[in-house]
């Protein structure tokens, strides 16, 4: 009998006892002798390091390990009372929704209404119940005027928010997110996250959602499990959570939480409220107004200002002045296909990017990023204006998978030159792996480092580096070796335009920030000013703390009065 056939058990939304993994051909377990159980009605933020178990946690958890994977197995794990080792992922879907890192390869429809019933279709439900069921779960994500589209239409974040939909159009009682805000802009991850707490809080859903961006989601959270080395490393409230990382696992902090640490002050907020209240008395003897009502009460002092330009020149490097064009858009318009009708994606768009330039691309789903980066390739055409590469590009597009053909991490890139781009990325032991065993994280560095194998010597370097999406899946120590890399190919000369959502990522890598907005740039301007200037697209730090040219810890720590040593 199972160590979990116990009514206890059974009321479990999950549980596992003593559960270890080990991938075909991996060299280490990735699931080490895990415990867990989340009660019915939980929320639980699954927190970790890139590789630390997270994804295979929640593959276990749907059936996908081992009826998918293969790989070795021991242990017990119950969802909703079911035995997921004796059971697949087609029987397991009555209970559990799963949301992958990259959902493009959930997809199986060629509209986004037959891809959300789908599972409805499958279970035989009678038609006006499906359209009911994909009408409500449509309006509950925003979506609704997505339901005649097809599928291959969707921008990156459209099609992971039509993934999750699939995934809660049934109702089931676990609900299992990889990265779900990974490919959002920042109003539609806030809106997930909060749309999650409230399905959590009035049916009774319980969900297991791992992110490596926490600030977005620790609020919201009844419960963290932090995991480290395919082990659970933590499992408690979410303030403990953060107290606990200050000292096991500072990547793991917020950046409210890393501002407060950094300048002494506690207890750790969970959230800017939660940061807010604590600085209403705050000045930096422990009284007085807080310092972000002096930026809405006046001018900034002249030492904030300086203090945030400072800091961003000694973190990124002088780097060498811009030199010539390698991206130059010129009145550039872009109509792609939607159902039935062409919709212009770029009106207009005037952009240049030069030599040694770093430039975050950023803007809310569906606004043109990914197509003004595809059009600099060629892969789209415009109808109007020109865009030129004078010195080539480079890009990485937002699906990793595209870029993975092969069976063994060696295969994809042979050679020296693939040595070194592994290498680059941190990946030179994974060489033996499967790619489709990878994390998700490892797997979007193994596509970059396809991307640029061979070009990081010499003359092979293109003029033009362009990034899409590229951290999904990484933390914050992989995001800061991935700026260390974009510093690097910037001081060689080329200019790196990159596409992101991550604000708190734009903020360390990127000396510009150009926001589009319905295929128009609506602001285009040095990156601390357009990241501490609004409420959506700015880093937490600048939400906290409202003052001009402050976005990172590092920057907000020294405006309250110095940094912790």
């Amino acid at each position: 009998m199972s160590e979990l056939a116990t009514p206890r058990a059974a009321a479990s939304a999950f549980a596992v006892a003593g559960l270890s993994y080990r991938y075909p051909r991996a060299e280490r377990d990735s699931l080490a002798d895990v415990s867990l159980e989340i009660p019915c009605g939980e929320l639980v933020l699954l927190a970790g390091r890139s590789a630390s178990g997270k994804s295979t946690l929640l593959r276990a958890a749907c059936g996908l390990v081992p009826h998918f994977h293969g790989g070795e197995v021991s242990g017990a794990v119950e969802v909703a009372g079911i035995d997921a080792l004796a059971t697949g992922p087609g029987e397991l879907a009555a209970a559990v929704g799963y949301v992958a890192q990259d959902p493009e390869t959930q997809v199986v429809s060629t509209t986004v209404a037959a891809e959300i019933g789908l599972p409805l279709e499958l279970r035989g439900d009678p038609p006006a119940a499906r359209a009911r069921a994909i009408e409500e779960v449509a309006l509950a994500l925003a979506i609704p005027h997505l339901l005649d589209r097809a599928v291959d239409t969707l921008s990156g974040g459209e099609l992971q928010r039509v993934a999750l939909a699939a995934a809660l159009v049934t109702r089931p009682r676990l609900v299992l997110l990889d990265e779900p805000t990974s490919q959002l802009d920042p109003v539609a991850g806030d809106e997930l996250i909060w749309l999650l707490r409230r399905l959590n809080e009035e049916w009774g859903i319980s969900i297991l959602l791992a992110e490596h961006r926490l600030e977005r989601c620790l609020a919201a959270a009844d419960r963290v499990v932090a995991m480290a080395a395919g082990a659970v490393a933590f499992d408690g409230a979410p303030r403990d959570f953060l107290a606990w990382a200050q000292g096991a696992d500072p990547a793991l902090e917020t950046p409210a939480a890393r501002l407060f640490s950094l300048a002494g002050i506690e207890p750790l907020p969970v959230g800017v409220r939660d940061a807010r209240r604590v600085l209403s008395s705050y000045d930096g003897r422990g009284a007085g107004p807080p310092p972000h009502s002096l930026a809405r009460a006046g001018s900034p002092r002249p030492s904030e200002i300086a203090v945030g330009r400072e800091a961003q020149n000694v973190r990124r490097g002088s780097g060498p002045s811009p030199g010539q064009p390698v991206l130059d858009a010129r009145g550039l318009w872009v109509e792609l296909e939607r159902g039935e009708e062409m919709r212009d994606v770029l009106r207009g768009v005037e952009i240049t990017v030069r030599r040694g330039e770093r430039v975050a691309l950023m803007g809310r789903n569906g606004a043109g990023k990914s197509t003004l980066l595809r059009a600099a390739a060629g892969l789209v055409d415009p109808v109007a204006g020109k865009v030129e590469v004078p010195g080539g590009i480079a890009l990485l597009t937002q699906s990793p998978g595209d870029y993975l053909v092969r069976e063994r991490v060696g295969d994809e890139l042979p050679g020296e030159a693939g040595a070194a781009a592994l290498r680059a990325v941190g990946l030179e032991d994974a060489i033996e792996a499967d790619p489709r065993d990878l994390s998700g994280g490892e797997r979007q560095r193994l596509a970059l480092a396809i991307a640029l194998a061979g070009r990081f010597e010499g003359e092979a370097l293109p003029g033009l580096v362009a990034l899409d999406e590229p951290t999904r899946g990484m933390d914050r120590g992989r995001k800061a070796e991935l700026v260390a890399l974009i510093g690097e190919l910037a001081d060689r000369g080329a200019g790196v335009v990159v596409a992101t959502h991550d604000v708190e990522f734009a903020a360390e890598f990127a000396q510009r920030v150009v926001l589009l907005g319905d295929g128009v740039a609506i602001a285009d301007g040095p990156a601390a000013e357009v990241l501490s200037g609004g409420w959506y697209f700015a880093t937490e730090v600048a939400r906290v703390l409202d003052l001009p040219g402050v976005v990172t810890p590092e920057q907000g720590a020294t405006a309250l009065g110095g940094t912790r040593p």
